[in-house]
């Protein structure tokens, strides 16, 4: 009991009792916000059979890296994906690469992924759209982050 008087008397002068504060209530603090900026690419936009990195639209399936890598991916369909695609990403060194399976979320094999588990480096599935904004949030922290992106054509 002791030990709380002395706290108390100690934090009496520093903030008055009964009153909270926030940022909306104090008009002294300022704060100001400014946008993260990074080098890394970006996928700016996505719709059916195309992806835009950095607002240039680009039609197919393609590999993204925050480190500056791109280059096609030769797949248009889950079915047309297999171990060499993978072997593929496992020689970029990313930390993490995140797999957009398309408009639906496709795992891909365990054989498929073994060369990326051996060196441990994470990989993360999800439909191609949340990969999109993944990838950008990922990027944006600097990471080293690999986003491979199965572009399906459109239904037609």
């Amino acid at each position: 009991m002791l030990r709380l008087q002395r706290l108390q008397k100690a934090l009496a002068g520093l903030v008055p009792l009964g009153k909270t504060y926030n940022l909306t209530t104090v008009p002294s603090a300022q704060m100001k916000l400014q946008p993260d900026k990074s080098d890394a690419q970006s996928l700016t936009a996505h719709g059916p059979g195309w992806v835009a990195i950095n607002n240039e639209k680009v039609e197919g399936s393609v590999v993204v890296g925050s480190r500056g890598e791109r280059f096609s991916w030769d797949c248009s369909s889950f079915d047309q994906l297999g171990a060499e695609h993978f072997a593929q990403l496992a020689s970029l060194g990313a930390e993490l690469i995140i797999f957009g399976s398309g408009s639906r979320i496709r795992f891909p094999q365990p054989a498929w992924i073994r060369p990326l588990m051996a060196q441990r480096t994470g990989v993360e599935t999800m439909d191609t759209a949340a990969a999109c904004r993944t990838y950008n949030i990922l990027a944006g922290e600097g990471r080293h982050v690999i986003a491979a992106l199965l572009v399906e054509s459109p239904a037609g």
